[in-house]
């Protein structure tokens, strides 16, 4: 079943978070599952973003968070955020374009 991770988080340098996220997707090239990944920002509250990452199924995103490289990402990620983010996984039941 496909699967989705919806990360909301706050930060009041989004760029850095970017630039952790490059380093990321090169350090995980040939290893990551991610198969999409999308992030927004929200136009009515300043600092507030939302990542949506798209994997096959829960065990690939499982898969994913547990590669050193993700592991070290996400501990930049909280330097650089304002507070916790809040994850919500979401098994895709329809998909229509």
């Amino acid at each position: 079943m496909a699967f989705v991770q919806v990360i909301e988080f706050n930060t009041a340098d989004i760029d850095a978070i970017r630039q952790v996220d490059e380093e990321w997707r090169r350090a995980t090239e040939g290893k990551r599952t991610v198969r999409r990944e999308i992030l927004a920002r929200d136009r009515n509250r300043p600092g507030r973003f939302v990542a949506i990452v798209f994997f096959d199924s829960p065990e690939t995103a499982a898969e994913n968070s547990n590669l050193p490289e993700t592991q070290a990402a996400a501990e930049r990620y909280m330097t650089l955020a304002d507070g916790p983010p809040v994850f919500s996984d979401l098994d895709i039941l329809e998909d229509r374009a």
